[in-house]
């Protein structure tokens, strides 16, 4: 165990943050090495929330390997099992009915919503604004209630299920989302007013944790990590699934690739996730909720892989198939790892008091990256990136 201080042979500081430290949102440990108040070198120390989650999805049949997916990225949970629902559906060549797709999207981006708001709230509490975290609470109740109604639970609604969603939408779940969206709408201009054009928070993001586009191509950020710096990444456009392709909305890029721009990012993200949603809502047609399929589920031999955009970047599920009622192999891209990855480059040069604020607009959620068998392998590279 290191000590919470030390000082290397050159003389610069070694200060560790976390495993327990509100700004790491989760069990992160931080390494950091110190000359003055600038930032030397940052060195993530996983594993304090590891739990083998691939593993454990191995031992699972197809049907409830999706649902440990819940706990990785638990602000996106939905989304999670969106991606592992598609993949099996690939693999048995299940066709969902158009019912149900329009279902997960609208979910999809609710989910979204209420990550972006939850993300808000922390983001300008992290550089000293406290009033902001209560408002994005307010909102985001409205979003937990609307998931409860239909889901039965608020966080990991454990919704998708091969071939569909597991029930009907509620009775109400079409006027109290409208409502939502009424509110919500007129309380964007609120948070710009209360914290984007605020000039001490845009002191605090601007040109600070700078990422080129190159250089966000090169570590495999995705997500608004990425599009702040100019990458186009959003799945969604690049590469639809469900019924993305069927509705109207902008990917939204920045230019600057500081932690002010993917700040901008994320707010019109929630205005696009808005936009979605109301071209589905009036529009959900009629029919099966499901698919029929077996009890029972069985994939072929064989590779298969699916990609979608979560609220902090692309996910990816690879699963190896030998014919059995389980994954011979299971492995999960998440944005988390390559985002944090990114990390040390971005905060070089940077004063300790900025790191902050970085590590606020990479918006990690450290389960999502505490999730494999092979961690210390990961780690390595993660070290050896910069």
């Amino acid at each position: 165990m290191l000590e919470e201080i030390a000082v290397n042979d050159t003389g610069d500081l070694i200060i560790n943050v976390g495993p327990q430290h509100p700004s790491t949102h989760g069990v992160l440990h931080l390494i950091i090495t110190l000359n003055g108040e600038t930032i030397k070198n940052i060195d993530p120390n996983l594993g304090y929330i590891h739990r083998s989650i691939e593993k454990m999805c191995e031992s699972l049949s197809y049907r409830q390997f999706i649902y440990v997916t819940s706990r990785m990225d638990y602000l996106s949970s939905h989304i999670n099992n969106h991606a592992c629902a598609l993949t099996v559906e690939k693999g048995l060549q299940i066709e969902v009915p158009e019912r149900a797709q329009y279902i997960r999207v609208i979910m999809d981006e609710l989910t979204r919503l209420a990550s972006h708001q939850l993300w808000w709230g922390a983001a300008a509490m992290d550089v000293g604004a406290l009033t902001p975290f209560f408002h994005a609470f307010r909102e985001r109740e409205m979003i937990n209630e609307i998931m409860e109604e239909t889901c039965g639970a608020r966080l990991t609604m454990n919704y998708n299920v091969p071939g569909g969603v597991m029930a009907d939408i509620h009775p109400d779940f079409q006027r109290k989302t409208k409502a939502f969206l009424a509110f919500f709408k007129d309380k964007l201009p609120e948070y710009d007013e209360l914290v984007t054009g605020n000039i001490i928070f845009q002191n605090r993001m601007k040109d600070i944790g700078i990422i080129s586009k190159e250089d966000a191509i090169s570590y495999g950020c995705s997500g608004p990590t990425a599009r702040a710096s100019g990458v186009s990444c959003d799945i969604r456009k690049t590469h639809p699934y469900s019924i993305y392709d069927k509705v109207q909305f902008d990917e939204v890029l920045e230019t600057t690739g500081d932690s002010f721009g993917r700040y901008l990012v994320r707010m019109q993200e929630m205005r696009q996730s808005i936009h979605i949603i109301e071209q589905l809502i009036d529009n959900i047609p009629e029919g099966d909720f499901q698919a029929k399929t077996k009890a029972v589920l069985k994939l072929p031999k064989g590779e298969f892989y699916t990609r979608v955009e979560t609220a902090r970047g692309e996910l990816g599920v690879y699963i190896v198939s030998e014919g059995g009622l389980t994954p011979y192999r299971i492995k999960f891209r998440s944005p988390g790892f390559s985002n944090l990855s990114a990390l040390n480059h971005m905060a070089k040069g940077q004063k300790i008091g900025d790191m902050v604020a970085i590590m606020a607009t990479l918006d990690l959620v450290i389960p999502d990256i505490d999730r494999r068998g092979g961690l210390r392998i990961e780690q390595d590279l993660l070290i050896e990136q910069d």
